[in-house]
């Protein structure tokens, strides 16, 4: 069998490389050109456990509204959140706009060119430092995303289950990194993984790897990477507390900065608890009434239940949130939890309560 030969993928890449807004093409790359850090930072922070497909339209948007990273230094945090709503794990939007403001501030606009430059930077981990490192100033770094773990564990036959297998899957990576056109490489691995060698019916026989590939030998590539059997997420319960003013504005309320869904408007609820039963524990005194059914949400490590209760309120007894008219709720960053809850409730109440 065959090694792998890294100028084999990237002799792939140059014919077939995935047009994407942050990317500079294999040709243009090949003759020194390299994208924007400030692209390739905002693409890849944008691109962590979220889809190319769902990523190009906020990229498009952060783009058109802060075109420089001293624009979006200068930007207030609830209109970046604003524009983030949607792509979830909102610690990224925040880690987004102080890691702007340190570039900005402490390094003159202009992002370090190395791994351990970058991970000093707030919000940038082992992986997003080295995809900029690779693909903004061509280092000899290797970042390792789901999609080339899935390349390597079934290029080397790597069998042990996820995460274990992790450390592996690095080695082996970082072993197959050439020191030239190493951004172009690791984004080979990315498309390789992307569009070929994907998780399900993995198309093998167009692979420029098909050859070398010790998991296509011994026919257990689809099975590939391994992984061990999921734990069950737990269900946590709480009220939430649809308030409507005389006025028709409704009651909202920022979350904590730390934990789950940090710095977002949310509709005002008890803590979110394991537990059997609904905790009711009304904010102000009111005539209450259960809206029918419960808003559902899953987070990667639980699940979430609301039951939604309304009731008109005299604005003079809450004053621990902002009152928002239900036409201006887009000028707010509401998270996806937050659109459902709204939407169960306006679908119950309308604009009443």
């Amino acid at each position: 069998m065959n090694a792998p030969d890294p100028q084999t993928i990237l002799d792939w890449y140059d014919r077939h490389a995935r047009r994407l807004p942050w990317r500079v093409p294999p040709a243009r790359s090949k003759a020194g050109e390299r994208p924007e850090p400030y692209h390739v930072w905002l693409s890849e922070v944008m691109l962590q456990q979220t889809t190319v497909a769902a990523v190009g339209p906020y990229f498009a948007r952060f783009l058109a509204r802060w075109p420089r990273i001293d624009d979006l230094a200068r930007a207030d945090l609830d209109d970046v959140l604003t524009e983030w709503a949607g792509l979830g794990y909102y610690a990224r939007a925040r880690n987004l706009h102080k890691c702007a403001r340190v570039v900005v501030s402490d390094h003159g606009g202009v992002f370090p060119d190395t791994e351990d430059g970058l991970r000093a930077l707030p919000g940038i981990g082992p992986y997003t430092a080295a995809a900029i490192a690779a693909i903004a100033f061509d280092r000899a770094a290797t970042p390792v995303d789901g999609n080339i773990e899935r390349v390597m564990a079934r290029l080397f036959a790597i069998t042990e289950p996820m995460p274990d297998a992790k450390p592996a899957m690095r080695t082996a990576a970082a072993r197959m990194t050439p020191a030239e056109r190493a951004g172009d490489y690791a984004q080979a691995v990315m498309d390789l993984g992307a569009t070929v060698c994907t998780p399900r019916s993995p198309a093998c026989a167009i692979c420029p790897w098909c050859d070398a590939c010790i998991a296509r030998a011994q026919g257990i590539a689809e099975e590939l990477p391994r992984r061990a059997p999921k734990r069950a997420r737990p269900t946590r319960r709480a009220v939430a507390y649809w308030m409507v003013r005389g006025d028709g504005a409704v009651l909202l309320r920022r979350r904590p900065e730390e934990g789950l869904l940090g710095g977002m408007m949310e509709v005002p609820s008890t803590p979110w608890e394991e537990r059997d039963d609904f905790h009711d524990a009304p904010p102000v005194e009111a005539d209450w009434r259960d809206l029918p059914g419960l808003v559902e949400h899953g987070f990667t490590h639980l699940q979430l239940q609301l039951k939604v209760k309304a009731a008109r309120i005299d604005g003079r007894k809450a004053r621990f949130g902002v009152w928002v008219p239900v036409e201006r709720f887009g000028d707010h960053a509401l998270p996806t939890l937050t659109r459902k809850v709204v939407r169960h409730a306006l679908a119950h109440v309308g604009k009443g309560a």
